[in-house]
């Protein structure tokens, strides 16, 4: 299904029409993946559109340029206004946020740095990733048969448009198994993350999720239900975790941007059964959250 279209995209400090948003052929990024990106969420609130932790998301994006050498030509601060000002123009009261950057037309050849750079922001309705099923009735999951790209290769601490190509590997493999979601292993054999979600499991009521240290990125969503856990007094562990320990846990869900809070029915045809009273909780509480409706957590949102 194609994307929904808006009136504005936003290229390199300007406002272009969505469909005269476009690069040349021979951009860099095209062929080498030399690219950065972050996943954005504007949800509708009683006091009008507001973006979830905006600034933070914006921080991680250039932290990733700065690791590959990619010069913004704006601050932290002009992106966080460009998100603002691009959701504005297209007038969504909750939308998906696409900021990227990307080494442009130039040179071609593997070292990226001759090329220029170019910075975009793309807004869209669209609903949660998993479907809206997911968030009720939960999602089938299996391990998938390819790894977690390497810290030492492709590092997950950078979201790098390249590192997802493992992701969309797995992905395929999973839909075509019949499952809805796939589960990346790293080279060690410990549990990572779903193609694009984190992972949490609970067990005996303590609410676990795999450290960064193994390979996972340090997803804004995943920092955020740690907390709304600790604050609602459960006890958060961040600890290796084994495949068995996915067919065992007592409830499991992921958790991502685009996929927002999404219950674990079953891993590898395992059944966990219904979403479990800890997850509910917690995806209760996020809602809450970035609609607006629990003002100790105002500061996660920044206001179109």
């Amino acid at each position: 299904m194609s994307l929904p279209k808006v009136d504005k995209i936003w290229m390199d400090g300007t406002l272009v029409d969505w469909d005269k948003a476009q690069v040349h052929v021979l951009t860099h990024a095209l062929h080498y993946g030399s690219g950065v990106f972050e996943g954005i969420r504007c949800y509708e609130t009683a006091d009008g559109p507001a973006v979830f932790r905006l600034t933070e998301h914006m921080e991680r994006f250039d932290r990733s340029a700065r690791m590959l050498l990619m010069e913004l030509g704006c601050s932290v601060d002009e992106m966080v206004e460009a998100v603002k000002e691009t959701v504005r123009v297209n007038g969504l009261a909750s939308c998906y946020i696409r900021p990227v950057a990307f080494r442009g037309y130039g040179v071609m050849g593997l070292d990226p740095l001759p090329c220029p750079v170019q910075v975009v922001v793309a807004v869209w309705p669209w609903g949660t990733y998993l479907g809206e099923d997911a968030l009720t009735h939960g999602v089938a999951v299996g391990v998938s048969s390819w790894r977690q790209r390497s810290v030492n290769a492709n590092p997950p601490a950078i979201k790098a448009t390249a590192n997802y190509l493992n992701s969309s590997l797995a992905r395929i493999e999973a839909n075509k198994h019949g499952y809805e979601e796939a589960i990346l292993l790293n080279e060690d054999g410990k549990v990572c993350e779903g193609t694009g979600e984190n992972i949490f499991i609970i067990k005996d009521g303590v609410v676990c999720t795999p450290p960064v240290s193994d390979g996972i990125l340090e997803g804004i969503t995943r920092d955020s239900l740690m907390t709304i856990a600790r604050d609602l007094g459960y006890e958060v562990v961040e600890r290796s975790m084994v495949r068995t320990e996915l067919y065992t846990a007592d409830e499991m869900f992921m958790c991502g941007t685009a996929a927002e809070v999404a219950p674990i029915r079953s891993v590898d045809g395992r059944s966990l059964g219904d979403a479990g009273p800890v997850t509910l909780e917690l995806q209760k509480a996020f809602f809450e959250i970035v609609q607006g409706r629990n003002s100790d957590y105002e500061d996660w949102l920044e206001r179109v």
